[in-house]
């Protein structure tokens, strides 16, 4: 999963992005609402977090923004003791969630988790496909009721498409969501990834739409 975080304040900006990647999950920051926003509308995510108090353009503006360009992005806002009207606000605005300063780090994980299962349309932390069951809360998959082990890398790209059962996702979307934007991307090493996890649950489990890329099925099929 790839996740915004928009936060002036550089330490605790950067404190948040070390603490999703130890999650396993991709984090790029933002620093003012002008980037922001021009980030939010023109490169794909899976979620947002957005502090309210921002350079530029505040976060409400940036949060309407959004919206206003149909991006359907969930978006958890950060925001101080003392902004509860703004907080109201924001959730009128489109907001998914918001968390209040000084706030705890598993905190914003859990928040983030319930938004991104709400996306890819499942209420449980346990997402099953196909003879795969994923915990979202442990990262551990499970198949046929064995535990596999995979890399960082293709726990990515499999939590991905399980995130987005009956979907045809390319290759580039795939890299897009699995990267960071200053890593020196190459879309082949997808098929690396997707042939080894193949060895690892067996090779009709993820689908390859000639042309298009690929897809995990809801259910078996």
């Amino acid at each position: 999963m790839k996740i915004l975080v928009v936060e002036d304040e550089a330490t605790l900006g950067g404190q948040i992005v070390e603490g999703l990647e130890q999650n396993g999950w991709v984090a790029e920051l933002s620093g003012d609402g002008i980037d922001a926003l021009y980030r939010s509308t023109s490169e794909p995510w899976d979620a947002i977090v957005l502090d309210l108090g921002l350079p530029k353009l505040d976060g409400l503006t940036v949060l309407k923004g959004i919206r206003d360009e149909n991006v359907n992005t969930p978006v958890v806002i950060l925001s101080a003791r003392n902004e509860l009207t703004q907080r109201v606000e924001g959730l009128n605005a489109g907001a998914d969630d918001y968390l209040t300063k000084p706030f705890q780090m598993v905190e914003l994980i859990a928040r983030l988790r319930a938004q991104l299962r709400r996306a890819s349309g499942s209420g449980s932390p346990v997402i099953q496909a196909s003879g795969l069951s994923l915990d979202t809360r442990t990262s551990k998959v499970m198949w046929q009721g064995q535990a596999i082990d995979l890399t960082a890398l293709e726990f990515k790209v499999l939590a991905y498409l399980m995130h987005n059962t009956d979907k045809v996702i390319s290759r580039t979307e795939l890299v897009e969501h699995i990267y960071k934007q200053d890593f020196d991307r190459d879309s082949n090493t997808i098929e690396v990834f997707i042939g080894r996890i193949r060895r690892k649950i067996g090779g009709d489990v993820i689908k390859t739409v000639r042309g298009l890329g690929y897809r995990i099925n809801a259910d078996a099929k």
